[in-house]
């Protein structure tokens, strides 16, 4: 018998074991580029619209990378359920080739050709010219990002969230010490500005791998896969792989592309809409943090229970998840709605004109906050924890490229809309969401176990 949600210490006690350290993680990544963004904005705006767009490159990168670990995750969790350590390491050696493949692919692009794609989001010369200094530098972390972001994804996988977290934290203080070193030219160091966060950004990285692969094997647990057991696949466990982690790594890139898609037409808007929707957005994924959480716990703990043939009870964990989700979420919307000119005094030196728009997009991102935390559990969390992969990722592409992308560049382009009212209208793509998944929800069709063939 499963007992009631509110009495159910067991939950409770998995729940918080996991959720915890990975909303602390992601709280210390998000402070970080709020911390990046802080110092850029004494800059300027051309210096903020720059690096935001310079950033999308790696949003994007960093989006196929989470595909790849999040299908990943699907599998090392029901495997864990199994208490299967030999295909755990299979699938992170899986995980650590497809995510070191696309780095080299971006590493390539965003060094040699940096103007390019720079052109693509913006034609401000200056905007341009600064986003390519950044974006050279700041590519030579790719690979390395992407090796310790699947040992992370791997650690929380099983339960091991703390390493993860503590890992963030050092990269954090080593980011921003040297990024107030390199950007402001302290204490002898060269003043290079855009360029000094981006090698601050470079150093972060190779700490943070280096201190990730220390404790991994120091301790000898369960990640500490040698160079045979991470290689250990042959062609068909590849194929069964892709066949379940494929449309996760689809919905993934289409859900990055479109993202980009919108900082194309708020960019087209002008420097002062960029720098203005930055700010918002780096504000908003501090916000976000306990929303990452749950829904990495969900996908563990939902995923554990169907791994150990326990669906009933997975039913029940998906239901308290998007329960917890969207009250947590209207608490936090409210807070974020209410702080929004508070929030934004913390940034040096901008315009009134970039306050305002920033003021009044977080505004509107606080209303639709509850509706995007309900999205995220359900589908990282609930369905892509039970295997319901490709739809998913249906649900994703119908409601980014044929809601949230439209309504951007005809806000932008067309109608001439105000920024604040097209993010408003972007956001519909979130109730499209929850209007078509919740049926989905009801049916169960999304318990699949994806361990049964491997």
């Amino acid at each position: 018998m499963v007992e009631p949600m509110w009495k159910d210490k067991t939950f409770f006690k998995g729940m918080l074991g996991i959720a915890l350290p990975i909303a602390l993680q992601n709280l210390i990544t998000s402070s970080l580029n709020m911390v990046d963004t802080l110092m850029i904005s004494s800059l300027g705006d051309a210096s903020i619209a720059a690096v935001g767009l310079a950033n999308q490159v790696f949003f994007f990168y960093m989006l196929i990378v989470f595909g790849i670990n999040s299908g990943s995750s699907i599998f090392i969790s029901q495997f864990w359920g199994k208490e299967d350590i030999k295909n755990i390491r299979k699938i992170l050696g899986l995980a650590i080739c497809l995510g070191s493949v696309v780095g080299i692919l971006f590493t390539i692009a965003a060094f040699f050709v940096p103007e390019f794609l720079m052109n693509i989001f913006t034609k401000d010369a200056e905007v341009v010219a600064l986003g390519a200094d950044y974006l050279k530098i700041v590519s030579l972390s790719y690979i390395v990002t992407a090796i310790g972001f699947s040992y992370s994804v791997a650690a929380r996988s099983i339960g091991q969230a703390r390493m993860p977290m503590v890992v963030s934290a050092i990269s954090f203080v080593t980011n921003t010490f040297f990024n107030y070193l390199l950007i402001f030219g302290k204490f002898g160091f060269p003043r290079l500005g855009v360029k000094g966060a981006a090698y601050g950004t470079l150093i972060a990285r190779i700490v943070e791998l280096g201190f990730i692969l220390y404790a991994v094997y120091s301790d000898r647990g369960v990640l500490a896969a040698s160079i045979k057991d991470l290689t250990g696949w042959g062609k068909d466990y590849f194929m069964k792989y892709i066949k379940t982690t494929y449309p996760v790594i689809l919905n993934e890139a289409i859900w990055a592309l479109g993202n980009i898609m919108y900082s194309i037409a708020y960019a087209r808007i002008g420097k002062e809409a960029i720098a203005a929707v930055q700010i918002a957005t780096t504000v908003q994924n501090i916000f976000m943090v306990i929303s990452r959480g749950l829904a990495n716990a969900a996908t563990v703990m939902v995923g554990n229970k169907i791994g150990g043939n326990e669906e009933k009870l997975a039913v029940e964990y998906s239901k308290r998840f998007l329960i917890i989700a969207t009250m947590t979420g209207v608490i936090i919307g409210m807070g974020l709605f209410f702080s929004a000119g508070t929030v934004l005094k913390l940034f040096r030196k901008l315009t009134p004109e970039v306050y305002e728009i920033a003021k009044n997009t977080l505004k509107v991102i606080g209303i639709v906050f509850f509706i995007k935390m309900f999205n995220g559990t359900m589908i990282v969390g609930v369905l892509r924890g039970g295997g319901d992969t490709k739809f998913s990722l249906f649900l994703e592409l119908g409601s980014v490229w044929l809601v949230g992308v439209p309504m951007a560049f005809l806000g932008a382009l067309v109608f001439k809309l105000p920024v604040h009212i097209i993010v408003a209208l972007v956001s519909l793509e979130e109730v499209v969401k929850a209007v078509i998944g919740i049926p989905r929800l009801i049916s169960k069709k999304w318990v699949k176990n994806v361990t049964e063939s491997m």
